[in-house]
This record gives structure tokens, sequence and C-alpha cells, in this order.
């Protein structure tokens, strides 16, 4: 089940240890996608704290919250585009969507499969999603300390397989959060360097999340293209031969 707002909103803006992995996170983010100019990108989940860097330049910018999480006003300070709604109802048009993160949003669901299928009608031609999951294989996924030790760890190949199922095709993952979910200073204070040397010792299984970017297949049609021929309907009576005129003759009757 979903995690209640306030409990996501303690952890990554009000502790160390939440504000140290919503750097790394979103580092990763912005290393995959730098930029969003004159787009329209929407977080689904608690993924506002990754949404801050495109505020500036993007064409809109959403924050999705599922009911069963709660909603929170995002950003401070500015006009709010958090959005309450529905797990897999989102108050999007179809095809809108440019850029698509998800973050405590796939793996704390219990409606994974309805969730990907709204994820594939609002992303438009060429639209990318990125998953943020908890990594099976980190620690994080281990520890209740942390939102990431909640709901539904990922392997990288059960990702694949999940959304392979839905139409999507993963083209690019990477890792983080490398140090140990822990509030101890001594583990804080290393934060910073534990990420640049798992980074060059891992970038699938030591890290606490993946972060899975993934784009909508659109299949194109095959074959020879056959187009049905209609008679134009000016022309349908053409070639049937009009009807001879008789010349006419003169019958004259006796008195």
């Amino acid at each position: 089940m979903h995690l209640d707002v306030q409990d996501l909103k303690t952890f990554y803006y009000r502790t160390q240890l939440g504000r140290a992995a919503q750097k790394a996170i979103r580092e990763k983010v912005l290393q995959i996608w730098p930029e969003a100019q004159g787009q329209t990108i929407v977080g689904f989940g608690f993924a506002v704290p990754l949404l801050r860097p495109y505020l500036p330049t993007a064409r809109r910018v959403v924050g999705l919250m599922p009911a069963p999480q709660g909603v929170m006003a995002w950003p401070m300070g500015l006009p709010n585009v958090s959005v309450l709604c529905e797990e897999a109802l989102w108050p999007l048009a179809t095809g809108m969507v440019d850029k698509l993160i998800m973050l405590h949003g796939l793996e704390t669901s219990e409606h994974p499969t309805e969730v990907l299928d709204e994820c594939s009608r609002v992303l438009g031609p060429g639209g990318r999603v990125l998953f943020v999951v908890p990594n099976r294989a980190g620690l994080w996924a281990r520890s209740d300390q942390t939102p990431f030790g909640f709901g539904r760890p990922y392997s990288l190949s059960q990702m694949e397989k999940q959304l392979k199922r839905h139409g999507f095709h993963l083209t690019r993952h990477e890792v983080a959060l490398f140090q140990p979910p822990s509030h101890k200073k001594v583990w804080l204070r290393t934060a910073a360097f534990c990420e640049r040397v798992g980074q060059r010792i891992s970038n699938r299984y030591a890290g606490g999340v993946l972060l899975v970017e993934a784009t909508k297949q659109t299949f194109q049609p095959t074959g020879t293209e056959i187009r049905d021929q209609l008679a134009d309907p000016i022309r349908i009576l053409e070639g049937i031969a009009k009807p001879a005129r008789k010349p006419a003759t003169l019958v004259v009757t006796s008195p």
C-alpha cells in the first residue's frame, strides 16, 4: 500500500538521510534527462522532489499524487502544481505527456497493471518514462528506516519483463543510493564518497534504487499496402451504350 504523504514529506525534506537520498537520485535523473525545454513533464507517486529542476524551462509540470497516499501543495512559494488523483485514472489527456517520472508510485501500488496502462495512455509519441524503484539486490529495500523498504523491490530483469508486457521498451538503466540506509552521522558524512565509489564499482547491483528508462512501443504496419478502388459515382454509367433513336415515321390514314 502507498505510504502517507506526510511521512514521505518528513523523510525527504526534514531528515539528513532523506535530503541525501533526494540529492543522489535527482543527480541521476538529471544525468538521464538533462533538460525538458518546452515539454510537459509529469511525476506520479511522490516524484515532486525530482521535478524542481524542470520548473523554469518545461512547458508544463504536474505532480500527480495517488489518493491512498494523499497530497501536499508543491512547490513551496510558487503556484501549486500538485494534483490528487485516482491511482489508475489520471486527469490528463491521452498522449499529452513528454516525460514521466515515477517515484514511490509503482512498488507500493496494489494495482500495478492498471498504473502501467495509464502510463502508456498519457505518454505521447516519442514519450519516455523513468521508473525509480527499490533495488532487490540493494540494502535500502531491506531497511524500513526509509520509504524504499516498503512495497515490492525489483530486479532489472523483473522490471524489463513487466514493462514489455505493457508495450514498453527498456532503453536505459542506472542505479543510485550506495550509502547505507542509516541515520547515523558517520554514514551521513560519507554519503558523497559512497556514491562516487559505488558508481565506479557497479551500475546494476549494489545501489539502493534502480532508475529504469523506457519508451512506449509504437508498431508500424508492414506488408504491401492495398487500397480498395471504389467506382466514381459520376462515371459509373460510362461505357453504357446510349439507346439509338429511331427516325420518326409519318403515318397517313385515309379519310
